[in-house]
């Protein structure tokens, strides 16, 4: 019974790591919708992008023009991304169920894990269709990937404390004394 309540114990502390860790890295890649051109010429700068002689630098610097016309002639284009981050921060909010009661609400790392998948074939039609580098469609995968692996341990660790908990239900409603 002790060695129970300590997997159980456990278990939600994993949980609850890893969905915290899940829901930190939705509301960053949300918030760094928001400001892109002052963040890819942060990067920019930092990367000492100058010297176009990189595939990567060169990219760097088109993107950052395309930003800047678009910023001086379509500002109300930003309003996309605007509403990405809010699609960001929502699907996070909704991740709050998942630490309150990871066995009822399991079906958030079920969500979570197709959700990633898909980002996958996503990423390379789309970035194909519009013309981004394959490499960079390569980057935007890698969110699916990152974003699976915790989701999977929290779908297998919130399956095992249902089974705990479960356990548990069943000792204390079958008599323990003897007659």
């Amino acid at each position: 019974m002790t060695l129970r309540m300590n997997r159980e114990h456990v278990l939600r502390r994993r949980l609850k790591l890893l969905t915290w860790l899940f829901i930190v890295g939705l509301v960053l890649s949300g918030a760094t919708a928001i400001p892109l051109p002052p963040e890819v010429s942060l990067l920019a700068k930092i990367l000492g992008s100058g010297g176009e002689s990189s595939e990567w630098a060169r990219w760097l610097l088109q993107v950052q023009t395309a930003l800047r016309q678009t910023q001086a002639q379509h500002p109300f284009l930003f309003y996309g991304t605007d509403w990405l981050a809010f699609g960001h921060f929502v699907i996070a909010i909704a991740f709050v169920g998942a630490l309150r009661d990871p066995v009822r609400n399991r079906w958030l790392f079920d969500f979570g894990l197709i959700a990633c998948v898909l980002v996958i074939p996503y990423a390379l039609v789309f970035g194909g269709v519009r013309g981004i580098p394959f490499w960079w469609r390569l980057i935007d995968c890698s969110f699916g990937v990152f974003g699976f692996v915790p989701l999977w341990f929290c779908r297998q660790w919130a399956s095992e404390l249902e089974q705990c908990v479960k356990s548990q239900r069943r000792d204390e409603v079958q008599p323990s004394g003897l007659l």
